[in-house]
């Protein structure tokens, strides 16, 4: 997915914050799910929640306001209770990879409590890991190369 950066994600000197990797992240791993046709939001209704449990960012080049960067995530490690994300941050520009690392999640049902089995997503997930739909290496995505 391609991203523009804004003004607002910049320090006083114009690059871009290191906060605004996690976001970033957080944009690709949402777009990755819709794009495959299963949107956060409907196993959200369906009482399905991926809370963050770890994050990690490796920061490699910085990137300026007003810079186009490409966004690619895939779904890295999957067990019946935890999924993680991976995820690479290049600029558009000349494909230097400015950022990789990854989020980890644990399936969880809105009280919080930890969904160990008989999980849905997690079947649906392991669908798509199998298939690597639209996969680059590794089965990487970027919402622009799913389905193409």
């Amino acid at each position: 997915m391609t991203l523009r950066v804004r003004y607002g994600e910049t320090d006083q000197m114009g690059v871009a914050y290191y906060a605004n990797y996690l976001t970033w992240f957080e944009v690709g791993r949402t777009e990755l799910c819709r794009v495959l046709g299963r949107p956060y939001e409907s196993w959200e209704r369906e009482g399905i929640f991926l809370p963050v449990v770890e994050a990690h960012c490796r920061y490699k080049h910085s990137v300026r306001y007003d810079e186009e960067i490409v966004v690619f995530t895939s779904f890295g490690d999957l067990s019946p209770a935890s999924l993680s994300f991976r995820c690479r941050v290049l600029r558009k520009s000349d494909g230097r990879l400015l950022a990789e690392g990854w989020t980890k999640h644990v399936f969880a049902g809105l009280s919080g409590k930890i969904i160990r089995g008989g999980n849905p997503m997690a079947d649906w997930i392991k669908e798509q890991l199998n298939s690597r739909i639209g996969g680059g290496e590794n089965g990487e995505q970027t919402c622009d190369s799913v389905g193409k």
